[in-house]
């Protein structure tokens, strides 16, 4: 069997999605620092039904198979929206996707990827891009550095293994991106200090926690502002409402008022910063099974969570305050009062900031003023395909 070629099919049936979900929780069962996805989250995140993603992206998943038995996984997957975005930001035309990559071997990788490009040019890509699981806004690159220690909450992990596999088939280094962790038991550098203490000073600034009462509105402030902040990086693709209306759902049992805070100048939202309490510490041990107990054990946690560590997922400021002072300044008073609401309310000792992109010099800056660390790198890789 173990001579057996490599074959690559598309997933078509009932029995074929779960045997794509269940390859993962096989490959990676002997890596400790591997967390176990709950099975039912990442089911609705390949499902067209329930992830609002697919409302301009359109995909094709396969499993890679060596005598019978399955051997790799992967997704091919073009985004519209994507295409439509201007070369010099990562993107654009002919640009198209793989993901959601597990192989038990090199030969079951390039199998797979083989038949990802294969899809993709059938469609008219002229360039792959990956790996990228499968929206940008989740799990983008893959990890370089880090594997040591188990990822946080909406991080990937991999076998170290995959970065030789899939360099050795031409694809060459075309982003890396960064997370950066820090000590937030301690108090942030005098002259942060010093920032947040003038900004509060200042009349015209409010920082603000979230009203979950009228999360709805939130979302949209957060939306508008993200949108407008984000839209000159590289491999920025705008979310959709029907995603954010999708994503509100799945991540309104985390939104905690005091981790979530708009900063308002002269009464006008301006820019944002999300904190997320680590449920992967809460979720490590599941199997990725919320039955037939698990499920209670989550609520409790969900209902008053204690972390490790709270993620920094995102942040924003609009692009008319981006070179002024005002965009480091409104930073640190955010993360200043996340990171003394997560210490003494959800004991907290550890902070993730990220993931940034390597040349993202502001937020680079912004993170090493807080004596904050990469401790992990994902690179995403790119090759022509015509």
């Amino acid at each position: 069997m173990a001579n057996a070629p490599v074959t690559v099919r598309p997933v078509v049936t009932k029995a074929d999605r779960k045997a794509f979900i269940d390859l993962a929780y096989r490959i990676n069962a002997k890596d400790p620092a591997w967390v176990p996805p709950l099975k039912s989250e990442f089911a609705k995140m390949i499902d067209p039904k329930d992830n609002g993603w697919f409302s301009h992206a359109e995909g094709q998943l396969f499993l890679a198979e060596r005598g019978g038995r399955v051997t790799g996984r992967i997704s091919a997957h073009i985004d519209t929206l994507a295409l439509e975005m201007p070369v010099e930001q990562g993107f654009g035309p002919g640009t198209g996707f793989w993901g959601l990559v597990e192989a038990e071997d090199a030969e079951t990788m390039a199998a797979l990827v083989a038949q990802a490009e294969a899809w993709l040019k059938a469609k008219g890509m002229t360039r792959a891009l990956g790996p990228v699981s499968m929206s940008v806004w989740e799990e983008p690159g893959l990890l370089v550095r880090g594997h040591d220690h188990s990822p946080t909450i909406m991080m990937g992990h991999n076998l170290p293994e995959y970065q030789g596999w899939i360099e050795a088939l031409g694809y060459r280094h075309l982003k890396s991106l960064l997370t950066y962790e820090l000590d937030v038991s301690k108090e942030f550098p005098p002259l942060v200090q010093r920032i947040v203490a003038q900004g509060e000073r200042n009349p015209s600034i409010r920082i603000r926690e979230v009203d979950k009462g009228k999360f709805h509105r939130e979302a949209q402030i957060i939306l508008d502002i993200m949108n407008d902040a984000w839209s000159g990086n590289w491999g920025f693709v705008p979310l959709t409402q029907r995603e954010v209306d999708d994503v509100g759902k799945k991540m309104k049992p985390l939104v905690y008022k005091e981790m979530i805070r708009i900063a308002e100048l002269d009464g006008e939202p301006v820019a944002f910063m999300i904190a997320l309490p680590d449920m992967n510490e809460a979720i490590k041990p599941f199997g990725g099974n919320l039955l037939p107990f698990n499920w209670i054990k989550l609520l409790r946690w969900l209902h008053r969570p204690r972390a490790r560590t709270a993620r920094v997922p995102l942040m924003g400021v609009r692009k008319k305050l981006q070179s002024s002072r005002l965009t480091m300044q409104l930073a640190f008073m955010m993360i200043s009062y996340i990171r003394r609401a997560t210490v003494s309310q959800y004991g907290s000792t550890r902070g993730e900031i990220g993931w940034i992109l390597d040349d993202n010099s502001g937020m680079i800056a912004i993170a090493d003023a807080i004596n904050s660390q990469v401790n992990r790198e994902y690179v995403i890789y790119e090759r022509p395909i015509a």
